[in-house]
């Protein structure tokens, strides 16, 4: 079973009707019960780091994903605020996060610069390594974001693909089971649905 871990934190209905358009039936839930009874993880999320963390511990979900994660090895994907709270810490509130992966959760920082901040609207992807959750993507192909916040990984050894906004910044990463997206695969249309559709049968 496919479970969505969710901490209150997430649009989950645009993210279940993907997975119904796969035919494929997913559970929304909280329980510790759930998780650990999981095949594989998804970790949604959209808002504020620090909240995200301390809804994590409120629920006493992180044991859970810990033991399914990174003893289980269980494949977990991460969307946006999701796949930031994998990293060590964050700048935005100043807190830790899982430290599953070793990058840093940082803000959008442009000198001379016009854009604006957040990143919101369609871009594309930069491949740098292969991996099973690109599989079918091309870097013509659009995805939708919309954030503040951005992870920069240490030695780039979890990065997958990189997409320019002011300067380049990791949209994809990968660590053995973890998986991650900055952008929303929910809200990008065919390529999203393919993103989706290689976590469940490639990973």
């Amino acid at each position: 079973m496919i479970v969505i871990i969710d901490y209150g934190l997430s649009n989950l209905k645009s993210i279940v009707r993907k997975f119904h358009l796969l035919n494929l039936s997913v559970l929304v839930s909280s329980s510790p019960e759930d998780i650990k009874n999981a095949s594989k993880l998804i970790l949604p999320g959209v808002g504020a780091f620090a909240k995200g963390i301390n809804n994590l511990k409120k629920l006493g979900i992180i044991p859970a994903m810990e033991e399914k994660v990174r003893k289980e090895k269980t494949p977990i994907l991460g969307i946006c605020l999701g796949m930031q709270l994998f990293s060590l810490k964050s700048e935005e509130g100043n807190v830790n996060g899982l430290g599953w992966i070793n990058c840093e959760t940082v803000k959008f920082k442009f000198e001379n610069s016009k854009l604006k901040i957040p990143h919101i609207g369609w871009n594309t992807l930069e491949m740098k390594r292969k991996s099973p959750l690109l599989e079918g993507i091309s870097e013509k192909d659009f995805f939708y974001f919309v954030h503040s916040y951005h992870v920069k990984c240490e030695g780039g050894d979890c990065a997958v693909a990189q997409t320019h906004y002011g300067h380049n910044f990791t949209s994809v990463i990968q660590r053995e089971n973890i998986f991650g997206t900055q952008f929303h695969p929910e809200k990008s249309h065919k390529a999203g649905l393919q993103i989706l559709k290689n976590f469940v049968e490639n990973v």
